[in-house]
Parts: C-alpha cells; sequence; structure tokens
C-alpha cells in the first residue's frame, strides 16, 4: 500500500472533469414537468380523500323525475315525440 495515494472515489469528482453544476435546458424542462406532475397528483389525492370522506356532498340534489312537469313517471311514450 502506498502511503500518500488518495483513493479515488466516484462520489468525488476527479481533478480533471470539470464540476459545471448548472443545468442543461434539456433537465430544467423535465424538472420543472416533473415538479407540475407531482402538483397535479397531489391535487388528486386531496380530491380523492374529500370523496371518501363525504361522498354524497358531490351529487347533485335535483333527480330525473324534476324536468318531467307534471307528467306521471310512467309516461314516457308522450314525452318522446
Amino acid at each position: 500500500m502506498d502511503g500518500g495515494q488518495p483513493i479515488p472515489s466516484p462520489l468525488v469528482p476527479l481533478g480533471n472533469v470539470s464540476s459545471d453544476s448548472s443545468m442543461s435546458l434539456e433537465q430544467k424542462t423535465t424538472f420543472v414537468f416533473v415538479i407540475l406532475l407531482f402538483i397535479f397528483l397531489g391535487i388528486l389525492i386531496v380530491r380523492c380523500f374529500r370523496i371518501l370522506l363525504d361522498p354524497y356532498r358531490s351529487m347533485p340534489t335535483s333527480t330525473w323525475a324534476d324536468g318531467l312537469e307534471g307528467l306521471e313517471k310512467g309516461q314516457f311514450d308522450h314525452a318522446l315525440a
């Protein structure tokens, strides 16, 4: 074993490799796209939990029989003409 030689580590950049820490345009675009996907995923998760906790709040209160205007429920043949 040599006493003065350091062991090169893959985590530490070597002397001949330039340590350019700025990201390219493609990396920035990908990073922004991934962040937007995580925001969209968070919104969907919150919406799903709200529906699971209170499922009847998202349902409309009107029914199909409200728009018949005086017709009985069994008289569809007259309403379709």
